[in-house]
Parts: structure tokens; C-alpha cells; sequence
């Protein structure tokens, strides 16, 4: 029995083209992989409704969902199933023979990966696909969640690439396919941008807004995050489940640190570069393979500046269920607390602008981490504002607008005893009060009076002079 074909289909048009032209040789052998959630299944189930592959294969069409299958064994037994077959101890011959006979055949393996990935099933189901595409009248199309195709396949040519995100203009059309146009474009995208364009995400969220309206939705996103759209019935449907199934696949298993590492970038959406990943000095064990298992997994990504980066909807399940513990922050945190010292240290020199061009590519990695030790009783809280301060600073010098951080720092300084935190901090700030909302201005210039007396610093004492 066929699956039904996709309701709405958008976004994946140039993909589909692609395939089809692959259809142009006689026995085509093709891998649609990505991200769980990006619309592997969707695309593979147009394509077996398409007009051209009705035509090609008429009733020769089937489309196995291997999620089930825990062998080869089970794999074949799913394939004989569909072919009408008695079920049997291994199948594997039979149903090799049967796809044999008689006429093209189209055989699509969804969610391969399920029976693929563990180590003890990988080699037996890598030499059944041999053999399935030794059947000269046989095309096969596998879906698998990651970005490793299975070896021992002569995968025709050019090979597909992974699925990305869905561009804006078409996430609109499939959000509005479902939940009509009768929102807010803004609030559309708002809600857009939670998904970073996944067809399962705005899947969901279209059928949350449809019932509750796009600024419900938006609030219940600032409390609820990913379980807003995790209420599916099954695995296809339930966001949540499907990130779980890629975190619980014997490749993230085996390299049990990549929970860590994707743990920490789920704070970090400017994403990581190799040399940052090296250099922060993390409390993980073999990280570059760590990073390798998320790449295979497509839990993660690299971006055009071959950073290390995690899509939304994961970013908020990994810092809801799984955040990352503070030896995996505090390493990071000194590394950026040293770039932001440099900066301020050689802020004019030729030198800065490597520190300008460092601190850019992190600027909302940088927030996140002083965020987080800014609350009474953490123990780089005083770091944290100094962070701050320096932050303040280059914000000043490259023209950004305001830091959410700032109204933080002014609601914990009368609770720190830290003067050589607090000075330089109120000094900046008074020179930013274009910019920033300063609550009884002159009451703080007299504190800070106050706390430079302790300090014998001329360089900023000048600093404060000139800013008030």
C-alpha cells in the first residue's frame, strides 16, 4: 500500500527536478538525506505520485517505512510484506528473486538510517542494498536522517545533496497553505523564525496558529519553547521525538561527549569555528570527532564560514532538556572574557582588527555566555560585568545598537562589592546615556565618585570625567 501524497508541497521543487532527472537512467540509485525534520519523507512520497514515475512503474511502486526494522532479517521482511509475501525467518533470497521478475520496479527505503546506524546490523544491510542494486530492474531510493550514505552502493551521480531549511518565500507559502493568510505577515515570519524554516516545524506551528492565532502562539513559545509544537501522535509529527530519536542513534551513542558539545552550541547561535573548538580548551574528549558525529547525524551544520551551528527548534529542545552544565560554559567564558581584555588593551592598534573580526563572528555568543553568570551568588559574577563593560565598548566603537545585557548588570550593581567591576562599568555607561535608560543618573555618577576613589586609576577617572 502506498502512503498518500503530500497535501502541500513547497520548497522542494528544484529537489524533486533533481531526482527526476536522475529517473532519465534506467535504474537510478538515489539517497534524499538531512536533518531529521526537514521533509525527507514529503519529497519522497511526491516523488512516487509523481506523473513520469506513475507512468514508468505503474503498480510496481513500493514505499517501505523502516522504522521497525532492527536487522537485515527484519528489513527484507518488511520489503516481502509489501510484495504480498508470507512472512519467513530471512526473506532476503525470496525477496531478491521476486524484485528480479517481471517488470521496473521502483523500491523507496524511508528512514533507512533506523536499521543502518547501529554497528552490529550496518555491514549485513549494506550488502543486502548491494544486492538489491545488482537487480538490473530495480531503482532504489533511500531516505536517512544524517549526511553518510551507505557504502557499497554505486549512488548515481551527481549525488543529492542534503536537505537544508526551506528558502523564506516558500516556508510562507507552506505556513499559509495550512494556517491561511489571515495573520500578520510579521507575526508570520516571527513565528517563521522559530522553525528556522524545518517543513516539520512550520508544519506544527501552522497547525498551532490555525487554532490559537499567531500571538497566542507566540507567547506560549516564550514559555513552552519546542513543546508548543511537540503534540504530534507519532514520531513524524512530534518534534521533540524526532530530535530525541537522533540523539539516542548509535552514532551520538558511541561518541557520548557530542551531547555535550551539542549542548553548549545549543547557547551558541553564532555557532563555533574549528579553532574556537581547539582553543577554549572544553571538557570534551575527542571533540572534533564529537563534531564530525553531529555533522553525520545532521544535527548540526556548517554555514558558508564553516562554523559549527545547530538549527532553532534544536537549540531550544538541547537548552530546555539538556543545558549545558558550567564546566562545559566556564572554559568559553574565559576565552571570550581573554578576547574582549585584548580588544580593550589594543583597541587602535593595527593588531585589533583580528579581535574585531573574532568578537564579530560571536557577538550573540558572547551575550549568551555573560548572561549567564549574571545572577547573585555565581561566582564570575564580577567577571561578568567586566565582560560587560568591555562589551559596552566595542559596541560603541563598531556602531551596534543596544545590549540587553546592560539593564541586567544596572539591576545587580548595588548587590556586588566589586568596585573594580562596578567603576569601569557605570563609567561606560554614563558615557552611553544617549543609548541606554539610566535610572536616578546622578545618584549613580556619585556612587561611581565614590567607588573610583578606591581604585587609583587615573586612565579611568579621565574616562568618567569625560562622560559626565
Amino acid at each position: 500500500m502506498l502512503p498518500a501524497e503530500p497535501k502541500i508541497f513547497h520548497g522542494r521543487e528544484s529537489e524533486l527536478a533533481d531526482i527526476l532527472k536522475h529517473f532519465e537512467q534506467s535504474t537510478p540509485r538515489i539517497a534524499i538525506l538531512g536533518a531529521g525534520g526537514m521533509g525527507k519523507t514529503s519529497l519522497a512520497q511526491a516523488v512516487i505520485h509523481h506523473e513520469e514515475i506513475v507512468i514508468k512503474y505503474q503498480g510496481n511502486r513500493l514505499f517501505v517505512a523502516c522504522d521497525t526494522a532492527a536487522s537485515k532479517a527484519e528489513l527484507a521482511g518488511l520489503i516481502g510484506a509489501h510484495l504480498g509475501m508470507e512472512p519467513g525467518k530471512d526473506l532476503t533470497r525470496a525477496v531478491l528473486d521476486r524484485l528480479s521478475e517481471g517488470s521496473p520496479t521502483l523500491l523507496i527505503l524511508d528512514n533507512l538510517e533506523t536499521v543502518w546506524e547501529p554497528a552490529e546490523s550496518r555491514k549485513e544491510v549494506e550488502e543486502f542494498l548491494s544486492l538489491l542494486t545488482d537487480i538490473t530492474n530495480l531503482a532504489l531510493m533511500i531516505t536517512m536522517r544524517g549526511a553518510e550514505r551507505p557504502s557499497k552502493v554505486q549512488w548515481t551521480r551527481p549525488f543529492l545533496p542534503s536537505l537544508e531549511p526551506l528558502a523564506q518565500e516558500a516556508a510562507r507559502k507552506v505556513f499559509i497553505a495550512i494556517a491561511e493568510d489571515r495573520h500578520p505577515m510579521e507575526e508570520i515570519d516571527q513565528v517563521l523564525s522559530l522553525t528556522d524554516n524545518m517543513p516539520l516545524s512550520i508544519n506544527l506551528l501552522a497547525h498551532a496558529v490555525d487554532v490559537e492565532g499567531t500571538t497566542a502562539i507566540l507567547l506560549r513559545w516564550q514559555r513552552e519553547h519546542t513543546s508548543v509544537i511537540s503534540e504530534g501522535y507519532d514520531r513524524r509529527s512530534n518534534l521533540e521525538s524526532s530530535i530525541l530519536l537522533s540523539l539516542e542513534s548509535p552514532r551520538i551513542m558511541s561518541t557520548p561527549y557530542s551531547k555535550a558539545l551539542l549542548s553548549l552550541l545549543s547557547i551558541l547561535p553564532d555557532g563555533l569555528s574549528d579553532a574556537e573548538l581547539k582553543q577554549s580548551k572544553f571538557a570534551i574528549q575527542d571533540i572534533l570527532d564529537c563534531k564530525r558525529a553531529l555533522l553525520h547525524t545532521a544535527l548540526a551544520y556548517t554555514d558558508d564560514h564553516k562554523r559549527l551551528k545547530v538549527l532553532v527548534p534544536i537549540r531550544e529542545y538541547m537548552a530546555k532538556f539538556r543545558p549545558p552544565t558550567e564546566e562545559m560554559i566556564g572554559p568559553l567564558f574565559k576565552h571570550f572574557q581573554e578576547l574582549l581584555q585584548v580588544y580593550f588593551v589594543d583597541r587602535g592598534k593595527q593588531s585589533s582588527a583580528l579581535y574585531v573580526e573574532r568578537l564579530t563572528s560571536n557577538y550573540t555568543n558572547i551575550q549568551n555566555i555573560i548572561q549567564n553568570g549574571l545572577y547573585l551568588g555565581h561566582p564570575d559574577l564580577a567577571d561578568s560585568i567586566s565582560c560587560t563593560s568591555h562589551l559596552l565598548l566595542f559596541n560603541s566603537n563598531i556602531g551596534k545598537g543596544p545590549i540587553p545585557l546592560v539593564d541586567k548588570v544596572i539591576t545587580l550593581l548595588p548587590f556586588s562589592e566589586d568596585h573594580r567591576a562596578k567603576a569601569p562599568f557605570t563609567v561606560w555607561l554614563l558615557g552611553n546615556s544617549r543609548t541606554y535608560s539610566i535610572p536616578h543618573p546622578e545618584a549613580l555618577i556619585a556612587q561611581t565618585l565614590e567607588w573610583l576613589k578606591t581604585l587609583d586609576d587615573p586612565d579611568l577617572e579621565g574616562m568618567f570625567t569625560f562622560s559626565v
